[in-house]
């Protein structure tokens, strides 16, 4: 029965020699289909009909031995001669209605949508599912229109979703880029494409050149399907919501303390990829507070620092091509281990180079958290696929982070729903601090003036989270919460030295009062009362209507 047929690993055949070589494509669908493939779609653009069609009868006898539906690329005339169990129709080939009147019924036809209106097009005429991409460039498709990446995406599913009827219910499998590096953060975060209770999401992932191009194609297809049916490493970072207590003053202190002595006791190494400019300021608080710090932009590094058990420090502060390059490595090798990673997108909002800089690295990784001021928040925001309704906060003239403009609870709404869009932890910083995990939400008022008269004081922030999140991986969320507690009261602690008289002598006392308060709480020293935190919980964030699904 059509209804169903199992579309997560979708398997579309390429004969060219770039890709398949000089091996027999049969035999390399058999090892593919014992690997544990669900669908297998021909496609070939090339050859004469009468190849396609001994071709395809020889693919059909082997899906059949593995009860695997085969479907025909683009040409309906072939899939009633071999008899298989459908064809994928392009944009540029027939269109569903004809294909359905030729093959009946029974007959599984699938789709290329690249847009909500192709994708309403082929739900009214009778497509069984969707292959929605392209995710990602890649070189096994040359006509490729759009690379809408996962935010296009994102939005087909959401239109599908709230359309209902036939669309909510059709099958959708995302196509374009898909391999073993990213496959989990793909399904992941197609999971989450609104803050509905059940959205709707990609029933399936169609792969290329990642099986058909491997050296082994029966491990990596078997590879490919074990990534899909378990839990990416990252998520075991993922913050939790199922903490009652966490509303109250004494839980995030006893918890806070707690993260505290962890990374006293774990000295858990902080990668820093940033500028030149913080570098040794970063080194140094990091070191106060008992982490390991190294300073390393080499890409090729992260595979072996990312098995060490530390975080990773991504800075946007000098966003060249090169450095894109090198956070891209870094990023797929900390996700491939899952330890947390700290984007800090630092003037994401002031040029278009940043912006598309921002768009890069989203779609290079998955975030345990995410930190920016106000405005590159908001460009984080428009980056992860919303539209802000007021204009008036979205253009940074450099790093600064100016004024606020929106209030405190609306700001709890932008972090809280960028948080559930991308399934991780948002920070927007500021004279209050507001931090959510989608589900908790914080606002936090500690720390002092003249945080935010030095340099580099918001990339060690990011150096601070990054080891208490991977000194604490079971609730990242409260780890960072502890980060920015232990960061903001050493700043309140050192203001308050005699002879600090500004930003310039404030700095040697703050680095100091960050090992002092390290040090006190390891040694019991500290007794201050809750109250002590200036947390306000923000358990009913009310809909302010700024973001907007594209």
């Amino acid at each position: 029965m059509k209804d169903q047929v199992d579309y997560s690993l979708y398997l579309v055949t390429d004969s060219t020699e770039a890709i398949l070589g000089s091996r027999d494509l049969v035999q390399v669908v058999e090892q593919a289909l014992l690997g544990g493939v669900t669908v297998v779609q021909y496609r070939d653009k090339t050859s004469d009909t009468g190849d396609l069609i001994k071709t395809g009868k020889a693919l059909h006898e082997k899906c059949r031995k593995h009860n695997v539906p085969l479907v025909i690329n683009d040409r309906v005339d072939v899939a009633l001669a071999v008899g298989c169990e459908g064809v994928h129709l392009g944009q540029d080939d027939m269109n569903v209605s004809e294909a359905r009147k030729l093959l009946g019924d029974d007959k599984i036809i699938g789709a290329t949508v690249s847009s909500i209106e192709e994708a309403r097009i082929a739900v009214e005429r009778g497509a069984d599912y969707l292959g929605i991409g392209t995710l990602y460039a890649t070189s096994t498709k040359k006509n490729t229109k759009d690379i809408i990446g996962i935010n296009g995406i994102r939005r087909i599913l959401r239109y599908l979703d709230t359309k209902g009827g036939a669309s909510k219910n059709v099958k959708t499998v995302c196509i374009g880029g898909v391999n073993a590096l990213n496959v989990q953060r793909v399904h992941y975060q197609l999971h989450a494409p609104s803050d509905a209770k059940t959205p709707k999401s990609i029933d399936g992932v169609a792969v290329v050149s990642a099986i058909i191009g491997a050296e082994d194609v029966e491990q990596a297809a078997a590879n490919l399907k074990t990534l899909l049916s378990t839990s990416p490493n990252f998520i075991t970072l993922s913050s939790s919501s199922s903490n009652d207590d966490w509303t109250s003053l004494a839980h995030i202190q006893t918890t806070a303390l707690a993260a505290t002595k962890a990374v006293h006791a774990k000295s858990p190494l902080s990668h820093n990829m940033t500028n030149l400019v913080v570098q040794n300021f970063a080194a140094n608080v990091a070191l106060a507070i008992g982490a390991s710090p190294i300073m390393s932009n080499n890409g090729a590094e992260a595979p072996d620092l990312a098995k060490l058990g530390g975080g990773l420090v991504i800075n946007m502060g000098t966003a060249t091509p090169d450095a894109l390059l090198n956070h891209r490595l870094a990023i797929a090798a900390y996700n491939a281990t899952g330890s947390p990673i700290v984007l800090d997108p630092v003037g994401a909002g002031a040029t278009s180079a940043r912006r598309d800089a921002l768009a890069y690295l989203l779609a290079s990784g998955y975030f345990t958290l995410i930190k920016g001021n106000e405005r590159e928040i908001l460009a984080v925001a428009q980056a992860s696929g919303f539209t802000v309704v007021s204009k008036e906060a979205s253009q940074q003239r450099g790093v600064d982070s100016g004024d606020a403009v929106y209030t405190l609870e609306q700001r709890a709404y932008i972090v809280k729903r960028i948080a559930l869009r991308e399934r991780n932890v948002v920070l927007m910083t500021g004279a209050t601090d507001v931090i959510s995990d989608g589900h908790r939400t914080y606002a936090i008022s500690n720390g002092h003036k003249y945080l935010g008269l030095i340099t580099g004081s918001g990339c060690t922030l990011g150096t601070t989270i990054s080891a208490y999140m991977a000194a604490s991986p079971e609730d990242t969320f409260m780890a960072a919460v502890a980060g920015i507690l232990h960061y903001e009261i050493a700043a309140e602690d050192a203001a308050m030295g005699e002879d600090v008289r500004g930003p310039g002598t404030f700095i040697p006392h703050f680095i100091d009062a960050l090992f002092k308060r390290r040090m006190d709480v390891v040694e019991g020293k500290n007794c201050e009362p809750p109250e002590g935190l200036k947390i306000q919980v923000m358990s009913d964030v009310q809909d302010a209507s700024l973001l907007k699904e594209l």
